[in-house]
């Protein structure tokens, strides 16, 4: 028998524009100005090829994959070439780690 996983409902940018606005006070399209602008800060950044250090928080920046050989699980004898990429990694920071541990 399988372990089914909980799927927590997401915290959308709404949610987080909402909850700012009401623990602020400050117009919701100010808010959401204020969060994209940020979340286009930390893109151009990566796309810059710099990581984004929040303290604390945590660490995003640009991993390389390797190219790799893959094969399909269904014909196990065909190979596909997977192809070298980027990808963005995200490493936790102390408080973020603290968190997760007490999650457990």
């Amino acid at each position: 028998m399988k372990a089914t996983k909980e799927v927590s409902p997401a915290l959308t940018k709404r949610d987080l524009v909402l909850k700012i606005t009401e623990e602020t006070g400050i117009l919701q399209q100010t808010v959401l100005d204020i969060v994209q602008r940020t979340l286009d800060g930390i893109c151009d950044a990566l796309e810059e090829g710099k990581h984004v250090e929040f303290r604390e928080f945590g660490v995003f920046k640009i991993l390389v994959r390797k190219p790799r050989i893959g094969r399909n699980p269904k014909k196990p004898e065909q190979t596909v070439t997977i192809p070298q990429r980027k990808t963005v990694k995200f490493k936790p920071g102390l408080r973020m780690r603290e968190i997760c541990k007490e999650m457990r």
